[in-house]
């Protein structure tokens, strides 16, 4: 079986869905490896190194043509589909709820797609979940960027000239780039609050040194396989009621709430930042879906009342010998998982293959059923 790795074409991705390490390690299960030229270049992986680990590099036409497997990281694009027949099977994260139309052009190419953040969260998949491996650097990256962007420094630190005390820093969601986000802030010695719909995350806020700030979710929906649900208007009310003290305080700010195939929960309003301190900074991981933060907009930093704003998704971007090596890793598995000798085994039966594959043989699946 031939598997092509495509060069990401999305402006500002830097990063490419196998790496020579894992392009090496596939080849030795016995998968032939296309690649496209240049596609590790921006993760700082030469054409020379997939050639070294036997990997054939060529141009875009060549890679389709001669591969039985399609990987991206995001979407493919029209210019994807123009090269895609019925002898695909498309795999990267297709975002397939928010992008029906993508779906339906994949389907009438006759092909199928396996949709990688439509990975359910169970212990078995956890290995092969890119949304936690892509979201971890997120939030790490987050806390570097707006460690950047403030003028003040983390840590207390007590000099001749006299003591300067830690900068604050306030993270809503504590899923996997919250998480992270704390971590990070801690290690560099800031003082941390975190707030979530999901109470059993206070615990895991508390092992990391954080302060959890707690919002009774009585009547609240139950998060299903792990993703958050939106919250009603009464929690949101009142979550804005209980953090406002934190976030007025705050030199630092990071939101990272998304709900899958859905709008991101507006969580800091316009009202909001004009109370907060000036010279504070939001670090918005939502922005790609309309933002946390009521004035954030993708790929721009704005200042409004004082408050640096920063609407952003590229964290993982930003670290792409990382995330393309950890995504990699996921698309490995993944890839182990779904074949034997070589072959899909098409099992849908089980729970990983099911609720992935998105488009078998140009049938639009729902609800583990073609259609």
């Amino acid at each position: 079986m031939k598997i092509g790795i495509l060069k990401e074409s999305k402006k500002g991705e830097r990063r490419v869905s196998i790496s020579p390490n894992i392009a090496k390690q596939l080849i030795e299960k016995g998968f032939e490896i296309f690649v496209e030229e240049d596609a590790g270049v921006a993760s700082s992986f030469k054409n020379s190194d997939y050639t070294k680990v036997g990997a054939v590099v060529d141009i875009r036409g060549v890679v389709f043509k001669e591969s039985n497997i399609l990987i991206k990281i995001n979407p493919f694009d029209e210019d994807d589909l123009k090269l895609v027949d019925e002898s695909h099977i498309l795999m990267s994260q297709l975002f397939h709820k928010s992008h029906p139309e993508l779906i339906k052009a994949i389907a009438e190419k006759g092909a199928s797609a396996f949709s990688m953040d439509a990975m359910p969260r169970i212990s078995r998949a956890q290995d092969m979940d890119v949304l936690s491996s892509q979201s971890n650097l997120a939030g790490y990256k987050a806390v570097i960027l707006g460690a950047y962007e403030m003028t003040k420094i983390f840590p207390l630190m007590m000099t001749a000239a006299g003591t300067i005390t830690p900068s604050r820093v306030l993270i809503y969601g504590v899923g996997v780039a919250g998480l992270q986000a704390i971590a990070t802030a801690k290690r560099l010695g800031a003082v941390v609050e975190a707030t979530d719909i999901r109470l059993e995350t206070k615990e895991q806020t508390e092992s990391l040194g954080a302060k959890f700030i707690t919002v009774d979710n009585t009547g609240e929906a139950k998060a299903e396989g792990g993703y958050a649900k939106e919250a009603s208007e009464d929690y949101a009310r009142r979550q804005k009621e209980a953090v406002n003290k934190s976030l007025f305080q705050a030199d630092l700010v990071i939101t990272t709430a998304m709900v899958p195939g859905r709008k991101s929960p507006v969580l800091i309003t316009e009202e909001q930042v004009k109370q907060m301190k000036n010279g504070a900074v939001i670090v918005d991981l939502a922005a790609a879906q309309g933002g946390n933060c009521e004035l954030s907009k993708l790929n721009q930093n704005i200042i409004k009342y004082g408050v640096k704003i920063i609407g952003t998704t590229i964290a993982p971007e930003s670290v792409s010998t990382n995330a393309s090596d950890l995504y990699a890793k996921n698309m490995f598995n993944f890839i182990m998982h779904l074949t034997e000798n070589n072959e899909f085994k098409w099992d849908l039966e089980e729970e990983i293959t099911d609720e992935t594959l998105i488009v078998q043989n140009g049938k639009i699946r729902k609800n583990g059923k073609t259609e």
